[in-house]
């Protein structure tokens, strides 16, 4: 990355697309459009260019306003901005001269005159020039003229930035370092030039370096101690921070802010240290003497050394997780418009090192694989089916095409969050008891409720009825942080569906007779029965469309229902159960057929028909079938079935209907 402070000497930019902003703190909102900005230049053959202001336009336009608190200095800025490939970073310096410039100037004269952009990358609510009367729109209707488009960044995205940086000083400001690094995507950064002390550090055995911050603008933590990481001179080091009045010493009321580096002896005065901010230790209080101190640093440096430990510990985990091969593929029929959509997204929001991004061409007979063609030749790969084969055999299709540790098998109609895989990848990679595991799949549309497809985890009744956590039949409950937790599961959702690739394949994959629904279940059901675990990871979230190439209340939806759950019974349940659980399904499946007469949905009633039609004559197919899993199963096991996990031992359409339990909250209840 080029850093440019002048500018009057910035060079000719290749097809620039530029961003501006403030980008404090450099967080994780900032660094979605810092993709985006790199993804465009790459597509045109061009540079990506970010401009930022310093001093920041408030400290300027409103001089007497000392509230603003900024998270980066403009130098920990250019050190977090040259780890994320941005080809220039541009430092404009703001003046109260360039404050008068007015939306023309600033288009004309500025952007235009000393940038000359191809693309703009703009949030929807960026105001500039006198008064603040340009808007996007305005930047819009100059492009044709001027030679440059606007690429608007989403509302929600530039509203996460800005709920983001709140919470972020928010938590810093209580103390809270461990959710404030999260959000930050590193840690909290505070640097300064080491001057001399009162060296009463040094009197006790802990000699501290003593920084001076220069930025008066620059957040500081609250008074306390603070495990850190020390840079200095390119060497990291240990250490614990500690801010404040040193009550213990009352003859000093000055607040000062000192580091103990451990294993460090050199004199550094006048010299940088930038400290990394990992975890709050303690509160600062008075101690009565300088032995009780010197005891309580001890403490201090022992708990310090703990959380620094467990620091490298999970960083070190992390790595190894990274090393994992992954491969998110999606299966495609005929779904340009969601490649298109979600594809970016995809890209965006899925940082893991060792990934593949596949797309499986089921047969599509639209432009999809002149799309990818066009737009993704080297960042995604493509698959190409000989037909549609549909979800089960599709996968399993493809999948012997794939090399990898995990298939993560993805809906091409999800959205996915950033960070998204890597609780999953983590849980997978610390318990080699999981098989399989989904997120939180919450609605595309209504995004405050869970999704049809999977919500919160798959269950399943002692009929062989399945339902979730935050769905039961087709009624979705809100998300209000009711099923947070990590739990085990019977069945995982197709729609965003991780699992071992070795298990896979040696389960027998998804039975490719059930062309699509309910072949998650009978592949999550012989995993359990060989002694594997299904888990839900609700701290990984997508947002699902739903029925994007099988709607759920279509007739086909219907048939595939019913005939793949009398399947999967057949297959999975005891041999001595499903002599009754049958007969009484299709009686049930009956009185399913006369609610759709009273609904005149005549069409459905055909369908469960056909499904019973299909179902009883391959009923000797389906035990041989059955006989082969079974083997499969054996050959896996090598722990007790955990079959009963994730079970209800209820009846779910006489809990639902009867008793009106519509949450899987109140099926809990006694």
């Amino acid at each position: 990355m080029r850093v440019h402070r002048n500018l009057e000497q910035l060079p000719a930019f290749r097809n620039a697309v530029i961003t501006i902003g403030s980008f404090d703190g450099v967080h994780s909102g900032h660094r979605r459009i810092i993709d985006q900005v790199r993804r465009l230049a790459r597509s045109v053959d061009g540079e990506s260019v970010l401009i930022t202001f310093y001093p920041h336009p408030r400290q300027i336009v409103y001089p007497r306003d000392t509230s603003l608190k900024l998270l980066t200095t403009i130098e920990e800025k250019i050190a977090l901005l040259r780890e994320l490939g941005i080809d220039h970073l541009v430092i404009v310096p703001f003046t109260v001269e360039f404050s008068q410039l007015s939306a023309d100037e600033y288009i004309e004269k500025f952007l235009v005159g000393r940038f000359h952009p191809r693309t703009i990358v703009i949030g929807y609510d960026h105001r500039f020039g006198l008064g603040r009367q340009g808007d996007i729109h305005y930047l819009r209707w100059h492009g044709p003229r001027l030679g440059y488009e606007v690429v608007e960044i989403e509302k929600q995205t530039i509203d996460d930035i800005t709920v983001s940086s709140t919470k972020i000083r928010n938590a810093i400001e209580q103390c809270n370092l461990i959710s404030a690094n999260r959000l930050l995507q590193h840690p909290f950064l505070l640097g300064g030039t080491v001057v001399h002390g009162e060296k009463n550090g040094a009197k006790i055995g802990y000699p501290t370096a003593n920084l001076e911050i220069r930025d008066k603008y620059k957040l500081i933590p609250p008074d306390g101690v603070y495990a850190v990481y020390a840079w200095h001179q390119d060497q990291r080091y240990q250490g614990m921070l500690y801010i404040g009045r040193r009550p213990t010493l009352p003859d000093l009321n000055q607040r000062t802010i000192e580091v103990n580096l451990f294993d460090f002896n050199q004199q550094i005065y006048g010299d940088e240290l930038r400290l990394e901010l990992i975890e709050y230790v303690r509160g600062d209080r008075k101690l009565d003497s300088l032995q009780l101190l010197s005891a309580q640093l001890a403490e201090d440096k022992i708990q310090t050394l703990a959380i620094l430990d467990e620091a490298a510990r999970t960083q070190n985990q992390k790595k190894k997780h990274d090393n994992a091969r992954v491969a998110v593929v999606l299966l495609n029929y005929n779904g340009r418009s969601y490649l298109e959509q979600f594809l970016p997204i995809l890209l965006e929001d899925t940082q893991y090192e060792n990934l593949e991004i596949i797309v499986a061409d089921n047969g599509s007979s639209d432009d999809s694989l002149a799309f990818l063609a066009q737009h993704y030749p080297e960042q995604i790969r493509v698959i190409e089916l000989a037909k549609n084969y549909g979800f089960a055999r599709g996968y399993n299709e493809a999948l012997l095409q794939v090399n990898a540790d995990y298939y993560v098998l993805l809906n091409s109609d999800i959205e996915v969050t950033e960070g998204w895989l890597d609780p999953i990848i983590s849980l997978l990679e610390a318990d080699r008891t999981v098989a399989a595991c989904q997120p939180k799949i919450l609605s595309f549309h209504h995004r405050e409720q869970f999704e049809y497809a999977g919500a919160c985890g798959g269950w399943i009744d002692i009929l062989g009825y399945p339902f979730c956590r935050g769905r039961i039949f087709s009624e979705t409950e809100t998300d209000q942080g009711q099923y947070e937790n990590t739990q085990d599961v019977f069945w995982a959702s197709g729609a965003a569906f991780v699992v071992r690739a070795e298990l896979f394949h040696a389960i027998g994959g998804f039975d490719p007779d059930y062309f699509a629904h309910a072949e998650e279940i009978d592949l999550c059901w012989r995993l359990k029965r060989a002694g594997y675990r299904i888990l839900v990871e609700p701290a990984s979230v997508v947002y699902h469309v739903g029925g994007g190439t099988l709607h759920y209340n279509t007739p086909r939806k219907t048939y595939l229902n019913f005939r793949n759950t009398l399947f999967t019974i057949a297959k999975n349940e005891p041999f001595i159960k499903i002599w009754w659980l049958i007969p009484l399904r299709l009686l049930l499946d009956g009185l399913a057929a006369f609610l759709f007469l009273y609904q005149r949905r005549l069409d459905h009633i055909n369908a469960i028909l056909q499904a019973h039609w299909d179902f009883l004559p391959k009923l000797g197919v389906t035990m041989q079938k059955r006989r082969h899993y079974n083997t499969l199963v054996r050959s896996l096991r090598k722990r007790s079935s955990t079959v009963n996990t994730g079970r209800y031992k209820g009846v779910i359409i006489w809990d639902y209907y009867a008793r009106g339990r519509r949450t899987f909250q109140d099926l809990q209840k006694p």
